[in-house]
């Protein structure tokens, strides 16, 4: 692996640290974008990857989405993620999680963990066990911030359908969302609710057929959702998915979905407004989920984050105004944005 700090993904992070374990076999990856705005706060991801260059990219990538998403959010906080490297068998054992919670707590509070893609909320529960810097614990928000961050894309979806549709009543916009665990699942069902017509997919056949078929849409496979004839395009899986080929099928007027890091380069950005389809950068419109996360930070009640949430619209009307006016993608205004509000 080369030096990670020649690498595009660095971003002058403040802090990158490599952390391991012999003795109970881990290996991870704790990287700090920034503390401008508060402590840097982001999930701790436990994943395998064939090349460990990817976990870095990862992490790099993760942390850097963290501070905009955070701080478009209006979160007192910065932004970090955490990668735990694991084996092919996806081991993971007590001891594991331990010695990472040791780590994190060596940092003293500059970086604050939370549930990620291959932890659990009882995982969460482990690492508080020994260090006090974990959000998103049982009676501070915790459990699956998935329902809260569908909710503030739902109406990021309204708010794409209002500017590139002419309307935001969703009755009959068919809308094809590309993975449908929490996130995705639940937009489904606010969709559905709203008369939307949809178009499902996931990388468990059986899930995305059996949701159609509740809330009486249609399944298509996860390589033809993208393609699919449709209004809005939902991204709600793994990132990296809005490449030159994939945006060249795409038919839908908008793109607007939860998945983190849809971009695969950052160039696409261009793409999607040569094409005429409006983006809504991704840490603008799902940062419900951190919203809710993060509660503990300042205090903030029900009602609060709610309001949070339901500023996600305003937020993404601001960005496509300033990309209206000055020429820039839409990806390109969200982050001079957030970079003006972490000082940069």
């Amino acid at each position: 692996m080369t030096a990670f700090w020649n690498q595009p993904d660095f971003d002058d992070h403040e802090q990158v640290v490599f952390v391991r374990d012999a003795a109970s076999g881990l290996s991870a990856i704790i990287a700090i974008h920034s503390t401008h705005l508060g402590p840097a706060a982001g999930g701790t991801r436990f994943w395998h990857y064939v090349e460990p260059s990817a976990g870095m990219r990862d992490a790099l990538r993760l942390s850097r989405g963290m501070s905009y998403k955070n701080a478009m959010a209006g979160l007192p906080a910065g932004g970090g993620k955490a990668v735990i490297l694991a084996d092919s068998n996806r081991t993971k054992t007590p001891e594991m999680l331990a010695a990472f919670a040791r780590a994190v707590d060596g940092l003293g509070g500059k970086y604050i963990t939370a549930q990620d893609v291959g932890m659990s909320e009882a995982d969460m529960v482990s690492l508080s066990q020994r260090t006090a810097h974990v959000a998103g614990l049982p009676g501070q928000g915790g459990g699956d911030p998935g329902p809260f961050t569908a909710r503030g894309v739902y109406l990021g979806v309204k708010a794409a359908a209002k500017r590139a549709l002419g309307t935001d009543d969703m009755k009959g916009v068919r809308v094809a969302i590309q993975g449908v665990g929490s996130v995705g699942g639940g937009l489904a069902r606010y969709l559905a609710e709203a008369g939307a017509e949809l178009i499902l997919a996931d990388i468990d056949a059986a899930r995305a057929a059996a949701l159609a078929e509740e809330l009486g849409g249609i399944s298509v496979s996860t390589e033809a959702v993208l393609s699919a004839d449709a209004d809005i395009v939902s991204p709600c899986a793994l990132g990296a998915i809005l490449t030159e080929e994939s945006i060249a099928s795409i038919k839908a007027k908008a793109v607007a979905g939860g998945a983190n890091n849809q971009l695969a380069t950052g160039s696409e950005g261009r793409m999607l407004v040569d094409r005429g389809i409006l983006y809504a950068p991704d840490y603008v419109i799902n940062a419900g989920g951190i919203i809710s996360v993060l509660r503990h930070i300042d205090k903030a009640g029900d009602d609060e984050i709610n309001a949070r949430i339901d500023r996600i619209p305003d937020r993404l009307e601001a960005v496509w105004q300033e990309s209206e006016a000055s020429g820039a993608t839409p990806a390109e205004v969200a982050d001079r944005m957030a970079q003006r509000l972490i000082g940069r």
